[in-house]
């Protein structure tokens, strides 16, 4: 079935709720996912959210070979903390989300050798960030951003 306006809900009662929250679903997705991302950065920035710290993930990524280990940790946690701001308020959305979309196909390949579920350190939570990131790569902002309301995106 070819024609979108034949289609109607499983739960017709629900079509005036679904017609409601349409135009914020996917900000609310980008505002939430934003937000995830910030703590993240913040324990490897700052220690907060009983992260370790600057310090201790510069040794855990040189331990790991990601040299010099200090700029790597200290891009990962922008990324997270910065770019996840960003990508919150729709702040340069598409250039934000790229760069979370960059860190994530790092993090699949650095935890699949662990498997899937993220119980046991696989890659299940770095696909879901990553598949979310590649979204607003392609869709931007949408019209409750910051972008939209500088005129930046449509």
């Amino acid at each position: 079935m070819s024609d979108t306006a034949a289609l109607r809900p499983y739960v017709p009662a629900f079509s005036a709720i679904y017609d409601a929250l349409d135009p914020i679903a996917l900000p609310l997705l980008r505002f939430v996912m934003g937000l995830v991302l910030v703590p993240h950065g913040c324990q490897k920035l700052f220690g907060w959210f009983g992260g370790a710290g600057f310090e201790k993930f510069t040794e855990s990524f040189d331990k790991m070979g990601w040299h010099p280990a200090a700029f790597w940790v200290a891009l990962v946690a922008l990324t997270e903390a910065l770019g996840g701001l960003m990508l919150a308020f729709g702040f340069l959305t598409r250039f934000a989300a790229a760069a979370i979309f960059i860190f994530m196909i790092n993090a699949v390949w650095a935890t699949g050798h662990r498997g899937f579920f993220w119980l046991q350190g696989g890659l299940e939570y770095s696909l879901i960030i990553g598949t979310i990131a590649l979204l607003f790569l392609i869709k931007g902002g949408g019209r409750y951003s910051i972008d939209h309301a500088r005129g930046w995106e449509l």
